[in-house]
């Protein structure tokens, strides 16, 4: 049973926020929370935002327990994007494009791994 959060229109490029959300990716939720509460960049704070969320979705909505849930998939796309204009030299106008992203984050509790993982290796 998987838990979906998303956090639609955040007003970061993809590109810098795709640097955080891949040193999470497949991690317990616990390691998760743990690295990016120490990751140094703008982008980990909203991510962690996300993540905390789709935690109190299992914990409420499924009664999963923390400590039996992993990060299963996570992805930044990107979303609309502001077009601005910068004043440049004799009298011309240069684009600006102000990005922004989508975050979609899958979590799933740690038996679907072990159990995917056996499957993984009967296949082999």
């Amino acid at each position: 049973m998987d838990v979906h959060a998303n956090l639609r229109n955040l007003r970061m490029s993809p590109r810098k926020v795709r640097l955080v959300i891949d040193a999470v990716r497949g991690l317990s939720v616990l390691e998760a929370d743990q690295r990016l509460q120490f990751i140094l960049k703008d982008a980990a704070r909203p991510v962690l935002k996300l993540l905390r969320s789709a935690v109190a979705n299992a914990e409420h909505n499924f009664h999963l327990s923390k400590e039996a849930l992993f990060v299963k998939a996570i992805s930044a796309d990107g979303g609309a994007v502001l077009k601005r204009f910068r004043p440049r030299a004799f009298g011309r106008a240069a684009p600006l494009r102000k990005r922004t992203s989508h975050i979609n984050l899958v979590i799933a509790p740690t038996s679907e791994r072990v159990a995917k993982k056996s499957e993984k290796k009967n296949n082999v």
